[in-house]
């Protein structure tokens, strides 16, 4: 009798022990893990002000990720679609009890087969995304369009373009204000420059949002007529946008970039392919001439980097936040 109760013992602590590796490893691993993290620290200095001399800038905590890319019915086995989606989801709710960020952005490829699922493989995937990234009434959560949602500039239609504004509630080029601070949203996939129908919507979505905000930046004049041709803008805080989209803006490869979010030093030489893994030179200027933003986000490459265009832009790519893409997923706080 004495026998069978040591055996027993045994097997309880066995079990008791696999179970509760199983639960640090799956469950609490990612408390200790984003603790570490925190906000910039925000300087005491106003780093812009209104046409009045009053300051714009309101402090807001804003996390930012890319590239979740959730699996879909035709490429994704049901385990790795599990194991991928689990580690997000556990890794998303602890960030917002942790850091608790007033709004977060997911920077396009939300799905990883938006460019050709079925209405009803569509739905599901949608709902998946729902349940993961739940979030509460305190937190904005907004998602911008990328490549895999879509379709790449080739595949894309306003179908699939509308359906992924419809389940949004957004169009995909916009301006989202929160505390003052004015992000743009582009819709990157349409920055081909051939002319397509939604290549022109979205670029003259573009022009008249770089109307208004240059308008409210003014500094009107008796007489100087600005003010006639700004009557009928729609008013933002008199800033400069941080403008978020899914493709970077033009770079040559990222030899330059460094870190652990970097790419692998083998792949860091590696040449982009213009309008395929960065925008073209041509979008990109225009795009810098109509806005000079104060920041660029964006995502695609699933590594991150850190690019300063024409000596005044500032970039940061933001890492893919599934374990799929990447060993070490990331997101980032501003």
């Amino acid at each position: 009798m004495e026998r069978i109760n040591v055996r027993w013992m045994a097997a309880v602590l066995l079990i008791l022990l696999v179970g509760g590796a199983f639960f640090f490893c799956e469950y609490l691993i990612y408390f200790p893990t984003i603790f570490k993290c925190a906000w910039p620290k925000v300087s005491d200095a106003r780093d812009e002000e209104g046409i009045d001399g009053r300051a714009t800038d309101s402090t807001i905590r804003a996390m930012v990720l890319s590239d979740t890319h959730l699996l879909g019915a035709v490429g994704g086995h049901w385990f790795d679609k599990l194991r991928r989606e689990w580690q997000m989801e556990r890794a998303f709710q602890t960030a917002l009890w942790l850091l608790k960020p007033e709004i977060v952005f997911i920077l396009g490829d939300i799905f990883d087969e938006g460019k050709w699922s079925s209405q009803k493989h569509w739905e599901d995937d949608v709902r998946r995304f729902h349940r993961m990234f739940k979030h509460s009434t305190d937190t904005e959560l907004v998602v911008l369009v990328g490549n895999h949602d879509i379709g790449f500039h080739y595949e894309m239609d306003w179908f699939k373009l509308q359906r992924f504004e419809k389940v949004f509630n957004a169009s995909s080029t916009r301006i989202v204000t929160k505390k003052g601070v004015n992000f743009l949203l582009v819709n990157s996939v349409a920055l081909h420059g051939d002319g397509c129908p939604i290549c022109q919507s979205v670029e003259k979505s573009l022009i008249k949002l770089s109307g208004d905000l240059n308008c409210s930046l003014q500094n009107f004049q008796p007489g100087d007529g600005v003010k006639d041709r700004c009557d009928e803008s729609q008013v933002y805080p008199p800033t400069r946008p941080i403008m978020l989209q899914h493709y970077p803006l033009y770079r040559l490869s990222d030899a330059a970039c460094t870190g652990l979010d970097a790419a692998a030093p083998e792949e860091r030489h590696l040449l982009f392919r213009e309008k395929y893994d960065v925008l073209s030179k041509d979008a990109s200027q225009k795009l810098l001439q109509w806005f000079k933003p104060r920041l660029i986000l964006s995502g695609h490459t699933h590594s991150g980097c850190e690019v300063l265009h024409d000596n005044k832009y500032p970039e940061v790519s933001v890492p893919s936040f599934s374990w799929r893409n990447r060993n070490n997923p990331s997101f980032i706080l501003i």
